[in-house]
């Protein structure tokens, strides 16, 4: 386990000086299926595989669940070991954001649309740190969930728009036997909440469905989906639902709009199951 900056990029210029290629695997911790699924695709791909572990309290907004969100480091350490992840990076808050840090990393546009609505800091809070982790480390590749879909667009425009020499790998999300997308935050739903949490993809396998087949026009998509959502008990409020272009993010009202042709589209939806936000999405191409 490295905890310094310095030291961290010292090992990296050892595995580059050596020719090997870098996988980096950033995570908040309370590590789970999914997170194991984007280790061993970066195992596959790279020489060397660093995971970073580091509840990063600039992506939390006021009110936010950063005192509360889950850590247990020794079952991380545990799944890590199991895995033979070569390093862990677990840098401390005082080591990522020193006395007199003053400097952000900020994608636009596309950052203020879905979650950004609800969540005006957090994609500044996820681009800096990000922006520190790829600096710190020199990933050839770095491993994201398509869970956090929105997440993995900001990345890249950030990536392409910076010029960083690093590739922003997308992988598919890890869902449980009953379709619910695997989450750290899964662990705050009651039972009741947990056997609820399972409809929300249900929900939107129903509007893909019903759009593959056409027998539901894209311009009512939003509506079905709201109100298959709204019936689940357990739902306290439905943020977003709809249908978007996977790129811009712009929410769609016809097949040919902002798809650049092929004709692929975004349902994401972000719901409250009780008090837990929480978000998923299904990519379809009509």
């Amino acid at each position: 386990m490295i905890r310094t900056s310095s030291i961290m990029q010292e090992t990296s210029s050892k595995y580059r000086a050596d020719g090997k290629r870098i996988g980096l695997v950033p995570t908040m911790g309370a590590l789970h299926e999914g997170h194991v699924s984007l280790i061993r695709r970066a195992r596959q791909e790279n020489d060397a595989v660093v995971v970073s572990i580091f509840v990063n309290p600039r992506q939390f907004g006021a009110g936010e669940d950063f005192d509360n969100y889950p850590r247990d480091y020794a079952a991380d350490w545990a799944v890590l070991l199991k895995e033979e992840v070569d390093v862990l990076f677990m840098p401390g808050i005082p080591e990522m954001y020193p006395g007199g840090f003053c400097t952000t990393v900020s994608v636009t546009e596309i950052t203020d649309r879905l979650c950004g609505k609800f969540r005006p800091t957090h994609f500044t809070g996820v681009t800096t740190v990000v922006a520190k982790l790829f600096n710190i480390v020199r990933p050839r590749r770095a491993y994201f969930g398509q869970k956090d879909y929105q997440q993995c667009v900001v990345i890249s425009r950030m990536v392409c728009d910076l010029n960083m020499d690093v590739q922003v790998v997308s992988c598919p999300t890890v869902r449980e036997k009953d379709g619910l997308a695997m989450s750290s935050r899964n662990v705050y739903l009651t039972p009741e909440e947990r056997a609820d949490a399972a409809l929300i993809y249900k929900a939107m396998k129903d509007v893909e469905v019903a759009l593959k087949t056409a027998t539901l026009h894209l311009s009512k998509a939003s509506r079905r989906l709201k109100e298959l959502l709204q019936a689940i008990s357990s739902v306290s409020e439905v943020q977003y639902a709809s249908v978007y272009d996977p790129e811009s993010l712009v929410e769609l009202l016809e097949a040919t709009t902002g798809t650049n042709g092929r004709g692929t589209v975004l349902i994401a939806v972000a719901v409250k199951i009780g008090t837990t936000r929480l978000i998923d999405n299904l990519l379809l191409k009509l």
